[in-house]
This record gives C-alpha cells, structure tokens and sequence, in this order.
C-alpha cells in the first residue's frame, strides 16, 4: 500500500497519528589481504506508527506494507493503547511552509551511477597503500560501506514530507610491528561518493600506526597540551548528553539552572545542527524542519536542545532534535549533529613536555551525569624538540572541568560520527604513567 492508502486506514481508529516510512539500501564491500572477501547487500523497508487516542501514545512497527500487514499494525496498537499512561504533552509537530526546510542536496546521484567494479579496485588499492611499508604486518576493517535512505513522514496535523539520502563510508585499521605491534584504527564519510578520497587515507592510517612504533608511557603528572579532534568528540559526546532536555527533565544534567551562565572556556562556541554531518537532512525524526542551535556561545551555555514531546513539557519550541535508530525503536529527543566551532588561528606548537592526546579507550565508561571518568590513552610527548609516542597510560578528570580549561581551538574541526570539533589546547591534563 502507498502512504495515502495507509493514511485512510489509519486516521479512521485514532485522534492524532504519525506514520514514518522508510526504505534503507545497504551495500558492504571488505577486502582481506588485498582481495575481495565479502560483498553483502541488504534492504530494508517498513513503517512506523505512533497514534493517539485520548491522551495515551502506542507505538508499533511493520515490515509488511500490503492491507493485512497495515491491518495487523494498527490492531496491535489499539491492544496497547489501553495499558499506556496518559500524557497531555504526547503530539506531533504542525505542517510548516516549504521555506524553512533547509536544501542540503545530501543525495548523490551520481555516485549510484560508479560501478561495483570501480568501488571495489578503490578499495583493494587503498589496501595495498595502507601495505606499502615493511613495518606494517597487517591490515584490517578494510571495508566501504554505503547506505541509501528513502523517508516518508505523514501526520494528523498535515504534515507530508519525503528526503532521500546516501552515505557513504571508508574504514581500515593498520598493524605496525617493530619489537611490539600497534596499530591505528580510522574511518572517513561523505554524503558524496567523489569525496571520499581513497590513497589519502590509506596512507594518513599507514603513517599514524607507524608514529607509535617504540612507544614507551611517560610519567604520571599534570601535563599542558592538545586534545586531537577525534579526542575532543569522544568527550563531546560524554558532555551532549547533558544539553538534551530529556535529562533535563529526569534531573540527570548538571547544566539545570544554569542558562545563561558561563560554564566553559570563552574560548567554546558549541552548536548542534540537523545540516551537517552523518545524519544531516532535512527534517528531524518527526518532521521539524533542521535548523542550528547556539548550545553554548564564548563560554555561555545558551539553550538545551528538545524534541517535540518535551518542548511540550517545557513550554519552549523544538530544536529540531528527534532522532531515530530504525523503525523498529521509538524516536526520541537526542543528538544530530554537534560541533565546536573553529578558532581564528591554528593552534601554537607544543612546548618541551607538552604532550598530544591522540586516542581514547574505554569513553563508554565515563559518567553522563557528573562528567567524571578514568580512561586509557596514547599520544606524542615532545621531547628535545622530537615528538616520542607515548601509551598504557591513563587520563582522568571530568569532561565539563576539561572543557573550562581550554586555552586554544584550533581549526582542523572534522566530524567523527555526530560529533564534530577542532583540536582543542587545554591546560591541567592529569596522567597517570610510570
């Protein structure tokens, strides 16, 4: 069934209803010791709907788009209904003019249009380079993965919008051996297939696997220095949880209260923003159109970020943040795309045992909450004026002491995942070495 035929079915049973279409195409190609040696293709297409009845939401899903599979889904949500608690905060947003839906063109034709045969000898060649030194003994996660997705969003209140997407991404890991093995994990994205540049990340992986041979740990202390970009995002995305308005609600941020305040460095200027990075499109979850948000500005932290449902509860408006993992989960308010924004001038270079934070082990263990954690870590000590490679160490501290300590931004912001920031100079980093 088409979407105006499942409407008709739906709206007759129900108050208010949303139904989220979507169709994902998913191709994988990995390569083993430079050939070929897995291909898969997956597809996946559904519908999701919440609806409403009295002031109870029932959510459900269907892999099954004929009459009796939309049928059966809107039986099983009528059999839910019942047993949810009421909430007059539960709706769906309003129709809005096509002007305030940004056009972010993430969709890539002509990418589509490169043959199979073509992406896999890009991939099997960004092998062989990531091979071209005798120190590297072994590669892995050689793969390039790409994913189109078709969404469809219809709701009670006239809301009908449709996007389409690709992505793309590139991942290899490389194995260095002198007298002991390290190795260098990293991957690249693009909504463009013609921007993912295959030899030169190769050989930016090759070469950083090879910067930490003879690595040795340096001694437990405080150290000045810079948190790589990749680092940074780790601990942003320790730090985002507290700007959602979910935890804002269940009381689990430590930012309650404090808007307006400066809580960061003045050097910090955090937006969140539905245009860019891996999940940029046009729309949120539910439909409201993508926009930017000012979360923290010259320190000042400025806003926190809602999805429809708890803007409600809030009386404010929503920033554009419902997410969603698939079909098969209820959207919720969370994290599209978040960045620090770039300083004015490249970051100075070290000074003699300054230190470089490369990498960041274990980031699921901090604590959302309070922002405390205790984590592995490698990098670069500069010594004698050379950088020596550093590891088996451990960094601790709270991510919201970190990020009032910065003296520096840099401006190599790169996204990793929904994460995005420059290098960052911070001073007072506690280490715990030899």
């Amino acid at each position: 069934m088409d979407l105006e035929g499942i409407k008709k079915l739906v709206e007759k049973e129900f108050d208010a209803y949303e139904i989220f279409y979507i169709k994902e195409t998913t191709k994988k190609i990995e390569s083993r010791e430079c050939e070929i040696s897995g291909f898969e293709i997956k597809e996946e297409e559904g519908i999701a709907l919440r609806a409403i009845k009295g002031n109870k939401m029932a959510f459900s899903y269907t892999f099954s788009l004929d009459k009796s599979g939309i049928e059966q889904l809107i039986k099983d949500i009528k059999e839910i209904l019942p047993y949810k608690d009421e909430d007059d905060s539960y709706g769906f947003p309003d129709k809005r003019g096509d002007e305030e839906y940004p056009d972010l063109n993430v969709y890539d034709g002509e990418g589509q249009e490169v043959s199979m045969g073509e992406k896999v000898s890009m991939l099997i060649e960004m092998e062989r380079t990531l091979r071209k030194d005798g120190r590297i003994v072994a590669t892995r996660h050689c793969e390039l993965n790409e994913a189109v997705f078709s969404v469809q969003i219809i709701n009670s209140n006239g809301l009908s919008l449709s996007g389409k997407k690709t992505l793309y991404t590139l991942s290899g890991l490389a194995v260095a051996k002198d007298i002991e093995e390290v190795s260098w994990y990293d991957y690249i994205w693009s909504h463009r297939f013609k921007d993912i540049r295959f030899l030169e990340f190769a050989e930016k992986v090759r070469e950083k696997a090879i910067s930490f041979l003879s690595a040795k740990k340096i001694e437990t202390g405080i150290y000045n220095g810079i948190l790589s970009n990749r680092v940074v995002c780790d601990l942003l995305n320790v730090l985002s949880a507290s700007f959602l308005a979910e935890n804002l609600y269940k009381e689990k941020t430590k930012l309650k209260g404090k808007i307006n305040t400066r809580c960061f460095s003045e050097c910090i200027n955090i937006k969140h923003s539905g245009n860019l990075g891996p999940l940029a499109f046009p729309f949120d979850g539910e439909g409201f159109p993508s926009r930017e948000n000012d979360v923290v500005k010259s320190g000042y932290f400025k806003t926190f970020l809602y999805d429809y449902y708890y803007a409600r509860k809030f009386g404010t408006s929503s920033t554009g943040n419902c997410v969603r993992s698939g079909i098969m989960d209820m959207p919720k308010c969370g994290v599209r795309g978040i960045y620090i924004e770039e300083g004015e001038e490249p970051l100075p270079e070290l000074e003699e045992g300054e230190i470089v934070l490369e990498d960041l082990i274990g980031t699921h263990t901090a604590n959302s909450v309070t922002g405390e954690f205790s984590l592995g870590t490698s990098g670069f000590i500069k010594k004698k004026g050379q950088l020596i490679p550093f590891h088996g160490v451990m960094i601790s501290g709270n991510v919201f002491e970190i990020f009032e300590k910065v003296k520096g931004v840099g401006r190599d912001l790169r996204f990793y995942g929904n994460y995005a920031s420059p290098s960052l100079f911070v001073e007072g980093l506690r280490i715990s070495g030899v």
